[in-house]
């Protein structure tokens, strides 16, 4: 914020982070205007054919339990809900209640953007643990890994023993050059969720430390 009661950007004017594992990028609104009463994201696909919302539901470790509000600003997607396909071009309103409902969004025309807004009704707000990711990375890319570090200790204060927030840190530690704790929290991990042992072997965070005999294998 500018020090003034208000602000202002046009989406294309918030920077887009992007992920090496998704076909589509995230702009981070609620962390671009430290937004604290509700969740909301912008998810653009370059290309037809991809996701522009990935398929999850809001269970797991990295979710936030929210409702959540789709809104289609340009292109065409199609979403699909518990298996049910609904067309959305642009200016659809796509509404899931239902925490447990799985879904996600594949782009039919390039350049689709979907607005996502979210929430639990009824509490406070809280951000979704793998938002501190959208965070942090903006840190990285900065080549301020370090500062990343500084988001997810945070994150994992907010969320103690969470296993996606230990993943992403142990990451960022990894990234910062301080390859004990990096180590120590990649083991408490995986002791969480056995499967990050598989996820971390290829992750290119973890290069630096990969040849530790600590490492797990």
């Amino acid at each position: 914020m500018n020090g003034k009661p208000y602000a202002v950007a046009r989406l294309d004017e918030i920077p887009r982070v992007s992920s090496s594992a998704s076909s589509f990028d995230i702009r981070p609104i609620r962390v671009h205007f430290g937004l604290g009463s509700f969740g909301i994201n912008a998810y653009s696909a370059p290309e037809a054919g991809g996701h522009v919302i990935e398929e999850h539901d809001e269970l797991g470790d990295g979710a936030g339990r929210h409702e959540e509000l789709y809104y289609v600003v340009s292109g065409r997607a199609k979403f699909t809900l518990n298996g049910e396909e609904i067309d959305a071009p642009t200016g659809t309103l796509v509404f899931v209640s239902d925490p447990t409902v799985r879904r996600g969004a594949v782009a039919q025309d390039p350049g689709t953007t979907v607005l996502v807004a979210g929430g639990v009704p009824g509490k406070a707000f809280e951000s979704s643990p793998w938002e501190a990711w959208l965070a942090a990375v903006l840190f990285q890319e900065a080549g301020e890994p370090g500062r990343g570090v500084d988001v997810f200790l945070e994150a994992l204060e907010r969320y103690p023993g969470n296993p996606n927030v230990l993943y992403n840190l142990a990451c960022f530690e990894s990234l910062a050059g301080r390859a004990d704790e990096a180590l120590v929290h990649l083991s408490e991990a995986i002791e969480l969720r056995p499967e990050m042992k598989d996820w971390a072997q290829t992750d290119s965070d973890f290069d630096a430390i990969r040849s530790d005999e600590r490492f797990p294998r």
